[in-house]
């Protein structure tokens, strides 16, 4: 049989808080015996307990498992549901060849609890402190402690629940009796904060105290909510120019009903021991200020140094509890090694360029002492840190001490990007165990991973882990372009190229679902037109530009969480912000493709363009502009359909097809010929499908290879062509050239970066040069990871892995070996359970020696798979078959291909040179 495990509600990872009074619920199967094979689901049946009233059951004829609706009446605010399922299902022994059927035996009880779903729910409101320095227009605000004492009254029993619901304008840590509630980091996180203010809700039935003094105390920095974002000197109070924040705590099973402690006039503050915390500068903590007992009930508090604190307005935002995880210290990280440069600085290197902040659990210093560490991702010709491409970033984390011994410190409201920090003021290895005495925290949104890869080439192995470096480091709170210099900000472009790559490599649904609600909002600020980033902190430099690629992450990126999730609410509710873009924000040229007045950043990041102009591409951006919006008019078909809005659907396709004529008037050739002739301009039409003759695709298929070989196998493309530039390849027979592209270490490609010691993804081809010094443009960055879109190739390609149906209900299973590889294994946990494929290439002694495809394959109960395998060119050992869920093995005879292809080197750059 199978086990039914992991129920959840939503999107959301725990149960306590979720924002709905119909969660939808979902859940994953786990085989319990290798012998079931071709299990599926008929019916489920969901018990569901109230906080009141007997057990309810409620049985559905139906094969879904995920999202699917709430079965009960609607929950309320604060109201808790115990929820347990068991399915019934088919399957097939796979000894006896004999059918069964039978109910599971029902899952372990899942809890749900609703936040508030109301603005009425709230009690408390915004706290700030009275004390505006005269100066903070130009300086950063120094964070503040508010606190508030209280006794529970007289009560019968214990307590049975207690909550905190807080939020806050900047960001905080909240502390009961001293214990800190949580482990969130920058928490609310960042939002569109005119729009939508997330809350975070914490049991803290642990925490309180039922006899005595009890204190509820926050601590709150400027965070993104006023601290300066943006590059050029940014701005600050982007949202507001005053830190507050509003927290309700309320206690239930009380004599006297449910008890409060919410934010008003009674609260006191207190100006933080950190006198600044800014993300793009650091924190500057001064011992020396530390308020004895502030966040307990200490003898050594002194109430005479506090101020009453006054109240804000209500938020008009919406208050919402998220379904995302919350950004959390996720792995902690020893030095690698200290080193003393030229110029007598100390350095630390960890190894891995991370993104988080420093612990040092020990650090002894006299009086006034100052110890500043400075954090950078790479050293400059290997001698000073290289602090160049942080920009206006100064990315400083300074102490001064007391005199007093400084015990478990971190900076509290920052983060840096970094593998190197440079200390100043303090040698570390005066402390016995430098080592174990000083770590890096490695912070992101916690998600969990669910997609893994592995080859027998350990250089691809090493760019897949800097992908997922990359996408952890980048997704904190929102998906970012970059996480060390004066920018880390949401560009649309970024997640839009590397969506299916994150999808695949973590459970991002809930992140990235509800920061398109953000990109909605912002949106429809903007008369249909996405902002480049978002939320939206660069209008006054950029105001309302529209641009494909970029825009087009409204239709896409749904799309990719769709395919992942199979949820259609995603779909549903983005559904606006998709019409919108296509109807009002696209702006039209008189034939219905782009305006071509209009300047497009396109395939951004091309190799050859000049370190100070990234947007000088060899390939028209308006070509690259009409390609996606043909293809975005031909998704938006499938969505309708899906939506079950037929007659739009139709519309769409109608339009599609009329803009695909249009694009081939305008740029192809009858005979196949594109206007540009660039590796990105070939990729994207034979991926878009914007050729219609089979003389078209022959011609495109040849141009791109010939392409690839001229460039002696190194990457042309930027972010239009780089994310399809190996699957074009790829479906046009062109799989050694892929191969070889991908396996190509000169620079530019994938893996130069590798043979430099890289540990994440570049923003740049070249962002170190191969002598070692850091490329001279003002964009440079060591941690993006929009070029590491190429993972999702490995994922199904090399590993043979990706979806047919959404949700992973059916997938495809095709590996094609290729080059000098010789194994690869890919897994993905999907909302069904854990989908496997590993292959590997074995000399059969039994048949003389003969190379033999091996293949194991895992589906997950509930699914199928179809199975697809060239071995060999005339196809008298290819295999296609379709399978259901289990345990499966092929051994096939196999044919590589010729290997390694040819380069085309002209005699006049390479005389004499057989280059390959």
């Amino acid at each position: 049989m199978v086990e039914v495990t992991a129920l959840r509600f939503e999107q959301h990872p725990l149960g306590l808080g979720v924002h709905c009074s119909l969660p939808r619920i979902s859940w994953t199967f786990s085989a319990v015996d290798d012998s079931i094979c071709d299990w599926t689901q008929s019916q489920y049946e969901i018990s569901v307990c109230r906080e009141t009233g007997s057990p309810s059951h409620f049985v559905l004829k139906s094969p879904d498992s995920s999202t699917v609706p709430w079965p009960s009446t609607p929950l309320q605010s604060r109201e808790q549901a115990q929820v347990r399922v068991r399915v019934y299902g088919s399957w097939k022994d796979r000894a006896s060849e004999r059918a069964h059927s039978d109910w599971s035996a029902w899952s372990s009880w899942a809890t749900v609890e609703c936040s508030l779903l109301s603005s009425q729910d709230w009690t408390a409101m915004p706290i700030s402190s009275p004390s505006v320095p005269s100066s903070h227009e130009d300086e950063p605000l120094r964070p503040v402690l508010f606190r508030k004492e209280f006794v529970l009254p007289a009560r019968v029993g214990s307590v049975r629940r207690a909550r905190l619901y807080i939020t806050a304008f900047g960001v905080y840590r909240a502390y009961l009796n001293g214990s800190r509630i949580g482990d969130h980091e920058m928490a609310p996180g960042w939002t569109s904060y005119h729009h939508r203010l997330a809350y975070q809700v914490f049991d803290v039935d642990l925490l309180i105290y039922g006899n005595g003094n009890n204190v509820l105390s926050v601590e709150v920095a400027e965070g993104w909510y006023a601290g300066r974002l943006g590059f050029g000197g940014g701005k600050r109070h982007m949202y507001g120019d005053r830190m507050a924040v509003m927290a309700q705590l309320e206690v239930d099973g009380l004599a006297s009903g449910r008890f409060q402690v919410v934010s008003d006039t009674s609260w006191k503050c207190h100006p933080s021991p950190i006198v600044k915390s800014e993300i793009y500068n650091g924190e500057l903590y001064d011992a020396r200020a530390e308020v004895a007992d502030w966040n307990q009930h200490g003898p050594r508090y002194c109430d005479a140094d506090w101020e009453r604190v006054c109240v804000l307005d209500f938020p008009r935002a919406r208050l919402y509890a998220p379904n995302a995880p919350p950004a959390r210290t996720t792995e902690m990280l020893a030095p690698q090694k200290i080193f003393t440069t030229p110029a007598g600085r100390i350095i630390l290197d960890f190894g891995q360029n991370l993104v988080g902040k420093l612990f040092i659990h020990s650090m002894i210093l006299p009086v006034n002492a100052t110890v500043t560490f400075t954090h950078a991702e790479v050293m400059e010709d290997d001698s000073e840190l290289g602090t160049r491409p942080l920009r206006g970033a100064q990315c400083v984390d300074t102490v001064i001490s007391s005199g007093q011994p400084l015990i478990d410190w971190s900076p509290k409201f920052t983060f840096h990007g970094f593998r190197f920090v440079q200390v100043d003021g303090w040698d570390p290895r005066t402390e016995l165990s430098w080592q174990s005495n000083i770590r890096a925290l490695v912070i992101h949104t916690d998600f969990k991973r669910t997609g893994r890869f592995e080859c027998s080439n350990l250089a691809i192995n090493q760019l897949h882990r800097n992908a997922c470096w990359s996408m952890r480091g980048n997704f904190l709170s929102i998906p970012t372009d970059c996480p060390q210099r004066d920018e880390r900000l949401g560009w649309t472009g970024d997640i839009q190229v590397f969506g299916p790559s994150a999808t695949f490599l973590y459970d991002s649904i809930g992140m990235l679902s509800e920061w398109m609600e953000d990109v909605a909002c912002e949106q429809s600020d903007h008369h249909g037109v996405p902002p480049l980033v978002v939320p939206n902190v660069l209008d006054h430099v950029w105001p309302s530009i529209p641009q494909a690629l970029w825009g087009d992450v409204v239709i896409i990126l749904p799309w990719i969480l769709y395919l992942s999730s199979g949820d259609r609410h995603i779909l549903h509710r983005q559904y606006p912000s998709m019409i919108s873009w296509l109807d009002k924000g696209v702006r039209r040229g008189k034939n219905g493709l782009w305006d071509p007045e209009i300047w497009q950043l396109g395939d951004w990041l091309d190799p050859q363009a000049p370190p100070d102009e990234p947007g000088d591409c060899r390939t028209s951006g308006t070509l690259v502009a009409d390609a996606y919006l043909m293809y975005v008019t031909s998704l938006m078909a499938d969505i309708a359909s899906v939506l079950q809005r037929e007659t739009e659907s139709t519309h769409y396709s109608c339009k599609a097809q009329h803009l695909r004529a249009l694009f081939q008037e305008k740029y192809v050739t009858p005979s196949g010929l594109i206007v540009g002739d660039s590796q990105t301009t070939y990729s994207l039409a034979i991926v878009f499908g914007l050729l219609s003759t089979e003389q078209q695709l022959a011609t495109a298929r040849h141009q791109l290879a010939a392409r690839v070989r001229m460039a002696k196998f190194r990457v042309a493309t930027g972010f239009a062509g780089t994310p399809v530039v190996l699957r074009a390849l790829t479906e046009t027979d062109n799989l050694p050239l892929a191969y070889r592209m991908l396996l190509e270490d000169g620079c530019p490609s994938w893996l130069y970066p590798i043979t430099m010691g890289a540990t994440t993804i570049w923003e740049r081809w070249d962002s170190m040069l191969p002598n070692g010094t850091i490329n001279p443009g003002e964009m440079t960055s060591f941690n993006h990871y929009a070029l590491g879109s190429v993972v999702n190739w490995l994922h199904e390609t090399v590993g043979g892995l990706r979806p047919l149906e959404a949700g992973w209900k059916t997938a495809l299973v095709f590996p094609q070996p290729g080059g000098s590889l010789t194994y690869s294994a890919v897994s993905y946990e999907s909302i069904y359970g854990n989908w496997s494929c590993q292959w590997q290439l074995v000399h059969d002694v039994d048949r003389g020696e003969e190379l033999t495809f091996c293949l194991d394959l895992v589906v997950p109960p509930n699914c199928q798979a179809v199975v697809k395998v060239r071995a060999d060119e005339n196809g008298t050992s290819n295999l296609e078959e379709n399978v259901g869920s289990g345990k499966h093995q092929w051994r096939i005879p196999f044919c590589p291909s010729p290997w390694p292809p040819q380069a085309t080197a002209p005699f006049i750059t390479n005389p004499g040179q057989d280059v390959i």
